[in-house]
């Protein structure tokens, strides 16, 4: 993840913007990308229940003004967090991703439940399950032992283990997607 401050929209170079525009427009010509079109921008297909519930929990966090669609914006500012987020940015996006319910907390059934849905999606065997995953979370940072983690709670228990901080991110790793983006955008500038 980093210690580096998070690349602002505003600090992004013209020609990854340029490069950002043209793949977005291209995969989403209307300028807004739906929650079907974001399953199919991202190849995912014949998801689990559990699965299709967490890119729609994901796809939500991304629609920062909640109007169902990811403008061009939200979608840099989505790659921007995934390639270059701090620590801190991460963490909160991760909670709130967590935050399935949007209760403000995040209960031990909300952590197995994307825990899983990530292993599923990666569709790699992971050396630990999603189940195992989320105990592990919850026995090491829910200090007062009340089910449930509040952001402060989340935050501070993940930054102070810092084994928890590299399992989270490595399970949790999308830069593998924006990735792929960023280098489809440079093969298509180099072709043209």
């Amino acid at each position: 993840m980093g210690n580096q401050p998070g690349m602002s929209v505003q600090e992004l170079t013209a020609c990854h913007s340029h490069k950002w525009y043209r793949k977005f427009m291209t995969e989403c010509p209307s300028g807004q990308l739906t929650f079907y079109e974001f399953k199919k921008f991202f190849g995912l297909k014949n998801l689990s229940e559990s699965s299709n519930d967490y890119v729609e929990t994901m796809f939500k966090t991304f629609d920062i003004n909640d109007d169902g669609f990811i403008d061009f914006m939200e979608y840099v500012a989505a790659l921007s967090l995934v390639l270059k987020g701090g620590v801190q940015q991460k963490l909160r996006w991760y909670f709130k991703l967590f935050d399935m319910d949007g209760s403000g907390c995040i209960d031990r059934d909300e952590l197995h439940l994307i825990f899983k849905a990530v292993h599923a999606i990666n569709g790699e065997d992971q050396e630990i399950t999603a189940e195992e995953l989320a105990d592990m979370v919850f026995n090491k940072i829910d200090i007062n032992g009340d089910g449930e983690l509040t952001l402060d709670e989340f935050m501070e228990g993940i930054e102070a283990d810092e084994v928890l901080t590299v399992m989270l991110t490595q399970s949790l790793d999308l830069t593998h997607i924006a990735s792929n983006i960023h280098s489809e955008t440079d093969s298509e500038q180099q072709v043209d």
